[in-house]
């Protein structure tokens, strides 16, 4: 039998093989020198697992991008030779936008890539929510943001919203508290701003800026649960964040809380988010003659003034997320969980009231986020970093 030549790769296969390898190693040197910046190149391919010589491309790749740059000071390498000149991120040029929808108001923002609130504004919801008027005063509202910083270059813009967002298609499938149903965020806001618009739910927007930029940076699993007007969650391992198929993942709003009175709308009593929502605790607030109105954080003006109702709702509220936690960490058993509600992330007695109700056992892998002054405009900026840290070679190349 006559011998046949080996079958030929075709060049798009190595190709493609070489520019997801270049990508991978990408990310990992630019999130070292996040982390560990300033660092020298050795210390990078010590703590990366890449070779000398990869790192030192990679680095002239990122630095010619504006990722990153030459420390000022260079440090003695304690022997003969030159000294090394540790690199940093450059956190001079670029900016990334970040826009959050909530029910009440629009947080638009401008962030540093290392997750720092630039610049920020609310844009209080006036009249129907229709999803187009919203999307053009917070494009109207990054344009503003961005001419009041002329020396910042926007890499792209990311949205971050409650309810069920698809990341995939950059829409928001459903939101029934806005209103919203099917609506292509990514094809509007990108048409008014003219830049990359990346779209996800909010729970896994702060699980990737827990992961890059808060305390959960290190951690193998992270929970993270947000109670607001919308009460969901988003679960990561390793790197990855848990989408799910159409990005349905941590829906939660329906679980079933032990004890619970209110009735949800889907004709069920005691689910989780009408129990927790923030209008939940304006209505039961007003019922006690504690305030007028429906904004929360009069509710807690009102604790800190020294009103025990307020104080009772609140810590009320905090324990019924505690149950709502260690639900979750029955089932999920991350290692790290963050919690975003009003209460937890202002009063010490709220936090204690959540750790009382998850038990002593796991109540110190519970903690508030990282961003409590900013978390909206953080939600927004950190969907459009997380695709920067994965990818920075593809890093707007318009912008650049």
């Amino acid at each position: 039998m006559p011998r046949t030549a080996a079958p030929t790769l075709t060049s798009p296969v190595p190709r493609i093989a070489d520019r997801d390898r270049r990508r991978t190693s990408a990310s990992v040197i630019l999130r070292s020198v996040l982390e560990h910046g300033p660092v020298a190149r050795s210390n990078i391919a010590r703590l990366t697992g890449l070779s000398p010589a990869s790192v030192t491309d990679h680095c002239a790749r990122l630095t010619r991008l504006g990722l990153i740059r030459e420390a000022a000071a260079p440090r003695q390498s304690g022997g003969v030779g030159r000294p090394h000149v540790p690199i940093d991120l450059d956190d001079t040029r670029f900016v990334v936008g970040g826009v959050h929808v909530a029910v009440p108001y629009t947080t638009v923002a401008l962030l540093d890539p290392r997750g720092r609130v630039v610049a920020e504004r609310e844009l209080k919801h006036t009249g129907d929510m229709d999803p187009y008027d919203v999307l053009d005063r917070a494009a109207d509202g990054l344009a503003a943001l961005l001419d009041a910083a002329p020396g910042s270059r926007p890499l792209g813009v990311g949205f971050a919203a409650g309810g069920w967002v698809d990341r995939d298609s950059g829409v928001v499938v459903e939101h029934p508290l806005l209103g919203w149903r099917e609506v292509p965020v990514r094809d509007v806001l990108g048409a008014r701003t003219g830049l990359p618009v990346h779209v996800d739910g909010h729970a896994r927007a702060l699980v990737n800026a827990e992961r890059l930029f808060g305390r959960a940076r290190g951690s193998g699993s992270v929970l993270h649960l947000f109670v607001g007007n919308v009460v969901d969650a988003a679960f990561a391992t390793g790197d990855e964040v848990h989408h799910g198929p159409r990005s349905q993942a941590g829906a939660i709003a329906h679980l079933p809380v032990p004890g619970g009175t209110e009735t949800c709308h889907c004709g069920r009593v005691g689910c989780l988010q009408v129990e927790l929502s923030e209008r939940t605790l304006c209505r039961r607030a007003r019922a006690a003659g504690v305030v007028q109105g429906t904004n929360p954080r009069h509710v807690l003006r009102a604790a800190r003034d020294g009103d025990p109702v307020a104080l009772r709702l609140l810590t009320d509220r905090a324990r019924m997320t505690g149950r709502a936690v260690g639900l979750l960490l029955d089932v999920l058993n991350p290692e790290t969980v963050v919690v975003t509600e009003l209460g937890v992330l202002s009063r010490e007695d709220c936090l204690a009231a959540l750790r009382d109700a998850v038990g002593s056992e796991r109540a110190a892998a519970v903690a508030p986020t990282s961003f409590a002054d900013s978390v909206l405009a953080v939600a927004g900026g950190s969907v459009a970093l997380d695709v920067l840290y994965r990818d920075p070679l593809g890093a707007s190349p318009e912008a650049i």
